[in-house]
């Protein structure tokens, strides 16, 4: 990923569940395309076991969730920081059994999923958080669980939403999970064509995958360094930094003591 220069910073308000709130109370929700993603439904058309656990972050008014129940699909969780969509869905299916409606933060969400399904949440994240979101991910799914959606596949000027290219999306996703597929999809809505990456991601369930704070840290030279470092370390397979330097994503065939950690770090310039 791209450096940020020194004090530099992405965002001037925090992308919280009182920011998400008023964009549903002022029904300001470009994102929302109200339907299921044509490139999601063909997904989901796709698979076999009904019973599968299935979770979507960052639910919104959740088309795909709808998708789901109406192809037969008993086990779906919904997730969202905003009260408004997610008293919508609770009341919209609150006699439905196969679907759990979640108010609350992903990253506080406890769970063991066979399929995540990625829709338009990673890209309203603060690219601060994509090392968290991948960390996070991967302590959610089952062995072998499979993480699956869309990406955008260009820059904004400013976000969210947030955009990326591939090669950064498989630097963010390497050795953490094994690439199934990603690539240009065919079948975007018309806004979006030539703007979305399909992938689907399986969990490497043999490696650890961790996150460490990386304190005084506040730079891209400081942080480049400390990269080499760490990559210095015998099991360490990949090292990826939060753009704001605070945070740094370990993924590593072995497990890794926090002093080995922090020697490694306290090593660098």
């Amino acid at each position: 990923m791209s450096d940020l220069k020194c004090g530099a910073t992405s965002l001037d308000k925090p992308l919280d569940a009182a920011y998400w709130e008023a964009h549903y109370n002022a029904k300001t929700t470009g994102w929302d395309l109200g339907t299921v993603a044509p490139p999601i439904k063909m997904y989901i058309d796709k698979i076999a076991d009904k019973n599968s656990r299935i979770l979507i972050p960052g639910c919104g008014n959740s088309y795909e969730a709808e998708y789901l129940l109406n192809q037969g699909f008993t086990n779906i969780t919904v997730i969202d920081i905003a009260p408004t969509p997610a008293a919508i869905l609770q009341e919209k299916f609150k006699n439905n059994t196969s679907i759990q409606i979640v108010l609350g933060d992903f990253f506080e969400h406890q769970g063991n999923y066979d399929l995540i399904i990625e829709q338009t949440f990673f890209c309203a994240l603060p690219p601060k958080m994509r090392q968290k979101y991948v960390w996070k991910i991967h302590q959610l799914l089952a062995d072998k669980g499979i993480l699956a959606g869309l990406l955008f596949n260009r820059k904004f000027e400013s976000g969210p939403p947030f955009g990326g290219n591939q090669e950064e999306y498989e630097m963010l996703f390497k050795d953490a999970f094994s690439f199934l597929e990603m690539g240009p999809t065919h079948n975007s809505i018309a806004p979006r064509a030539n703007s979305e990456l399909f992938f689907e991601l399986r969990k490497n369930s043999t490696v650890f995958v961790n996150m460490y704070q990386s304190e005084n840290i506040k730079c891209s030279t400081s942080s480049s360094d400390v990269t080499e470092k760490l990559f210095t370390i015998e099991s360490v397979l990949n090292v990826s930094r939060s753009s704001d330097f605070e945070e740094i994503l370990i993924v590593s065939s072995a497990a890794i003591d926090s002093k080995t950690i922090k020697d490694a770090i306290s090593n660098s310039k």
